[in-house]
């Protein structure tokens, strides 16, 4: 308090406000109503909105809900005022019977905080229902020797109303021999009694008929009557006695049907006929009335229906004793019934979430619940429990009601749901248990990327594979689930020889399969490096990156490249010399070759082919190196010509060849006197190769002139250049073997025409070979000399080239006839 007062004034108006509201509130914790019964649908029983301190609008924006066990049908709340109504028909009789208050008791939830406020409403009676009798008639015997004053009990009316609109009071009719005495019991029932007035003369009046009426205090009055038959008898004078005023039995609810728990015993002091005293319940209600039997005879009571102690914990039994001639008398019997740990705890779910996400905070609210035990004392008392392990824990609230929480932040892929049992358990001896089960499922967050199996991968497609080809294929995974889960798969941009990335490779963005979509050249490029990107359908999108590196392997589709001897452009071929005195194994020259293909395809292998002399060189195997593989002898020509190829080892395997003309001399003068000193041969078959020579050139010749005809038809304007081609064929149709020789000061070039005539083993067949001019720098076209007719004998002559000799200063060559 001093703290308070040191405080300043607006610190100590503000902790006073605080006070107030907590003391209104646990005020406003219990709130109480009243209303009558019967009343129409829709009523109106209280202002909750006022009473909590809200505003009309304000409980539907709370959320705001009856929520109890029991009848909670019978009233509800008016969104639009705040205003507690009635639900239904309400029947004060049907709910607490004769209750002196009954009450009906429910909680009102506000669910935006999950408050709970207890309401109780009164029901009031109204006078809805007359006294009732038993039996509409009762007859009754009385001795004529009853002196007055004599009283007889009379069956009692009942009303269930309660206060003022129950039994009040009873009236009879009037009659000269009975009046109506009503005594209140110790209950506050009013019991009626016919009180003889004087004294009976059953030969003046066998039989009386009276009308007992029973009034109501409600307004309007209501009342019931019963007629009374009373037959005089003579002697019976003495109604029956209970040993005892009241009795009073403990019973447990547990106990068997058919058990006797009581004797009622009743004595009359009369004899014989007079003395038969019998037993009867009287007015009980019906709930009671099931229950219990009374043996008419015997006065036993046995139990016909199982107690309960829930639905009742005593029982008053009206019984009544009654000797032969009708006299009777009324007792109570009081069972009070024990309470045994019969009720299993009931759960009443107020509220529960069925998911929840998987980043909810520690706290989050999962379900709102009440647990009742019908048991009464210890066995009512009730403990909660989970199983272990669990990510929640219960807090407990006001009247029993419990709140299921998390604990921790849930994880959907550890566990996408819980199967939660809550265990109930009571206080008693033994302890009974039940269960409730909430399925929670949790809900996915987009918290986890799609991971690769391996950080990276590499894959081999063959070179000049088909457009569209399949190479690889990555799968990513992600634990998430729907589109959380769903993965597409991209190429990151990239460049590769100037060209976008995407040109050479595409990916399936469903299943991410890679294609080719070119055509690879293992001698462009060897190896593809490039980014595969898998991101997830979330919001937002994760995503992961793995390096995919693709190797082209090689195929054999590049044949041998011949370095050495280049090929001349011209069409000639080099000339390499090897020297008459060459000993076996002299290095005349070496043929060198690549292949752009890698491996086995790339390793190459040299042999001869075609020899001029064979036997005469030899080709390396690994080498390509022309060795001698014997001396010269002066019977070798002067030129030989080898073929070489070469080879590689891919399956199947690629060539090459290449053409190497050999000139056998110590030096390029003695070639040039080797070749001055040949003279034609005087062979005598060399006659038949000339005639064959002339016929063919006389063919060509007029192959040709039919060409120039055709030429001068088709182009007049160019008659002059046509006549000069005419006179030029002619002039070469007429030279049976030519030689030419052109020298100038610098450097001189021959145009040379040679044949060689090549005999057979089929002495019917022989070639004849027209090589092609060889012009280097000269005058002369080579377009006038392309033209090339080919003539061959029995169809198996065939024509090649030979080459002549490049880059001699001084060349000399003359025609030259060899057979072979």
């Amino acid at each position: 308090m001093a703290a308070m007062l040191n405080l300043p004034h607006r610190g100590r108006f503000v902790l006073l406000c605080l006070l107030w509201v907590a003391l209104w509130e646990a005020g406003a914790g219990q709130m109480r109503y009243s209303v009558p019964e019967e009343i129409e649908k829709g009523s109106f029983v209280g202002s909750v909105a006022k009473d909590l301190g809200l505003e009309p609008l304000a409980l539907a924006e709370r959320g705001a809900r009856i929520v109890s066990r029991g009848r909670t049908h019978l009233f509800a709340l008016n969104p639009r005022n705040g205003s507690l109504v009635t639900a239904g028909r309400i029947d004060r009789e049907e709910l607490c019977a004769q209750s002196a208050r009954c009450l009906v008791s429910f909680n009102i939830l506000l669910e935006d905080k999950l408050s709970i406020y207890s309401v109780e409403v009164e029901i009031k009676d109204i006078n809805d229902n007359a006294p009732r009798f038993g039996v509409e008639e009762v007859e009754l015997k009385i001795s004529e020797m009853t002196t007055p004053g004599f009283r007889i009990p009379l069956k009692s009316a009942h009303d269930a109303d309660v206060g003022e609109n129950t039994l009040q009071k009873y009236e009879i009719n009037s009659n000269d021999h009975f009046s109506l005495d009503v005594r209140s019991g110790v209950d506050g029932n009013k019991y009626p009694e016919l009180v003889l007035g004087r004294a009976l003369d059953r030969e003046e009046e066998a039989v009386h008929y009276l009308v007992l009426k029973a009034l109501d205090g409600g307004d309007p009055i209501r009342s019931g009557t019963s007629r009374i038959r009373v037959t005089v008898l003579d002697v019976n004078d003495n109604a029956p006695v209970f040993t005892q005023p009241e009795y009073r039995v403990s019973v447990p609810e547990n106990t068997p049907v058919g058990t006797r728990i009581l004797t009622v015993t009743a004595t009359d002091a009369d004899e014989g006929y007079n003395a038969q005293v019998t037993y009867f319940l009287e007015k009980n209600p019906e709930e009671t009335s099931e229950v219990f039997e009374l043996k008419s005879a015997s006065g036993e009571i046995t139990i016909t229906k199982s107690l309960d102690y829930e639905d009742a914990k005593f029982h008053e039994i009206d019984i009544e004793a009654q000797d032969g001639p009708g006299l009777l008398t009324r007792m109570k019997v009081i069972v009070t019934v024990l309470d045994v740990n019969d009720n299993v705890p009931e759960f009443y779910m107020t509220t529960a979430t069925s998911s929840v996400p998987e980043d909810s905070p520690p706290g989050t609210i999962i379900a709102l619940f009440n647990v009742h035990d019908r048991d009464s004392g210890q066995n009512a008392f009730i403990a909660c429990s989970l199983p272990e392990n669990l990510p929640f824990k219960l807090e407990k609230s006001v009247d029993n009601y419990h709140r299921l929480v998390t604990t921790r932040v849930l994880d959907r892929e550890q566990f996408s749901s819980y199967n939660i049992t809550v265990t109930a358990k009571d206080g008693g001896s033994p302890s009974l248990s039940t269960n409730a089960y909430i399925l929670l499922l949790v809900t996915d967050i987009n918290d986890n990327p799609p991971t690769f199996p391996h950080t990276s991968y590499s894959a081999y497609i063959p070179e000049n594979n088909p457009r569209g080809a399949s190479i690889f294929s990555v799968m990513a995974c992600d634990p998430d689930s729907n589109d959380n889960a769903h993965v597409t798969y991209s190429l990151a941009e990239d460049t590769l020889q100037s060209a976008p990335l995407s040109s050479y490779i595409s990916i399936n963005a469903d299943t991410g399969v890679l294609y080719a979509l070119r055509s690879f050249d293992y001698e462009q490029f060897r190896e593809l490096q490039l980014w595969v990107t898998a991101q997830d359908g979330g919001n937002p999108p994760l995503s992961t990156n793995v390096s995919v590196s693709i190797f082209v392997l090689d195929q054999n589709d590049n044949t041998p490249e011949i370095l050495y001897p280049a090929l001349p452009t011209d069409g000639s071929t080099g000339v390499e010399l090897a020297p008459r005195s060459a000993e076996p194994g002299y290095l005349v020259t070496k043929v060198v070759a690549v292949d752009r293909d890698s491996g086995q395809n790339a390793w190459l292998s040299y042999r001869l082919l075609k020899a001029t002399e064979p036997g005469l060189f030899a080709v390396g195997l690994h080498t390509g190196e022309v060795r001698t593989a014997r001396a010269l002898l002066d019977r070798d020509a002067l030129k030989q010509s080898l073929v070489v190829a070469v080879q590689d080892h891919g399956q199947p395997p690629l060539s090459a060849t290449v053409t190497l003309t050999v000139a056998v001399a110590d030096s390029i003068p003695d070639i040039l006197s080797d070749l001055g000193s040949l003279k034609p041969s005087v062979d005598p078959d060399d006659s038949g190769l000339t005639l064959y020579l002339v016929v063919a050139v006389a063919a060509v010749s007029c192959v040709f002139l039919v060409f120039v005809i055709v030429l001068l038809a088709l182009r007049l304007r160019h008659w002059h250049t046509s006549r000069l081609l005419q006179a030029s064929g002619s002039g070469l149709a007429g030279v049976p073997a030519s030689q030419f020789v052109g020298v100038d000061g610098v450097r001189a070039f021959l145009q040379t025409y040679s044949h060689e005539v090549s005999l057979t083993a089929d002495s019917r067949g022989s070639h004849v070979i027209f090589p092609q001019p060889n012009y280097a720098d000269t005058l002369i076209s080579q377009e006038s000399c392309e033209k090339k007719d080919f003539l061959s004998e029995d169809k198996e002559e065939t024509f090649s080239q030979v080459n002549s000799l490049p880059n001699i200063p001084v060349s000399y060559f003359a025609k030259r006839n060899k057979f072979t």
